[in-house]
């Protein structure tokens, strides 16, 4: 009972540890290129060093760090072609998403889509996101696509967004910082929406691949250098 019990807290340290250092990059607070010391950063989550290296290989599995040999982990970026290869899958996924959910989506969900898109419109003035907004607007449309891969009733496409979710909420912290992306992304996502509301599934797959290469291309020609920082 001891030793099941000691594994169990580790296994919950771990997996605390994990989730605290995956937070980071997410947010940007580790940025790509930042050395990850053991020793800074086991006195900062007040831990010993096993559960920290068990969280940083599980970080390398997700393929945000890399551990070279006899050297600190190190947060990797994303070249230009990690950004075409995410953005493809993403296309692929997605489109199936939103054909589906336009098909099966419930009038209460449907009616929730509404909701975030009057909340993302009142955040946009005289063709701008007003001030101090970017964060709830990129909040909103995570919650738009959060419901329509729940109502594309299809369990394996889901499980594929969310082998790359993580990736996709990296990125997408970088996307708020183009000048008129966000802008472009609630009408993108309001072409979206009105397919759905039709029940025309083509016309939503459509309108959300367009969506996606429309991000993609503004990543490449805005952000391209700056996610190249300790790309692998």
């Amino acid at each position: 009972m001891a030793q099941e019990q000691a594994e169990l807290q580790h296994r919950q340290l771990k997996d605390a540890v994990y989730a605290q250092i995956l937070e980071r990059i997410v947010d940007g607070t580790l940025p790509a290129g930042y050395a990850l010391r053991e020793g800074e950063l086991a006195a900062r989550f007040g831990v010993s060093k096993t559960p920290l290296r068990d969280a940083l290989v599980r970080l390398q599995a997700d393929g945000l760090v890399s551990i070279p040999p006899y050297r600190s982990a190190v947060v990797v970026g994303y070249s230009r072609q990690d950004l075409r290869e995410i953005y493809e899958v993403r296309e692929l996924l997605e489109g199936a998403c939103a054909r589906e959910a336009a098909l099966r989506i419930s009038a209460d969900d449907l009616a929730e889509l509404s909701a975030v898109m009057r909340d993302s419109s009142a955040c946009i003035r005289d063709g701008l996101v007003t001030d101090g907004q970017a964060d709830d607007l990129a909040v909103l449309i995570d919650r738009f696509d959060t419901i329509m891969y729940r109502q594309s009733g299809n369990q394996r496409i889901n499980e594929m967004v969310g082998n790359i979710r993580i990736h996709i909420l990296r990125i997408g912290r970088l996307t708020t910082r183009i000048p008129g992306r966000m802008v472009k992304s609630v009408g993108e996502h309001q072409a979206i929406y009105e397919a759905i509301v039709q029940r025309d599934g083509a016309a939503a797959e459509a309108a959300m691949r367009r969506h996606i290469l429309s991000v993609m291309a503004d990543q490449l020609v805005n952000i391209g250098d700056a996610v190249e920082e300790g790309a692998r």
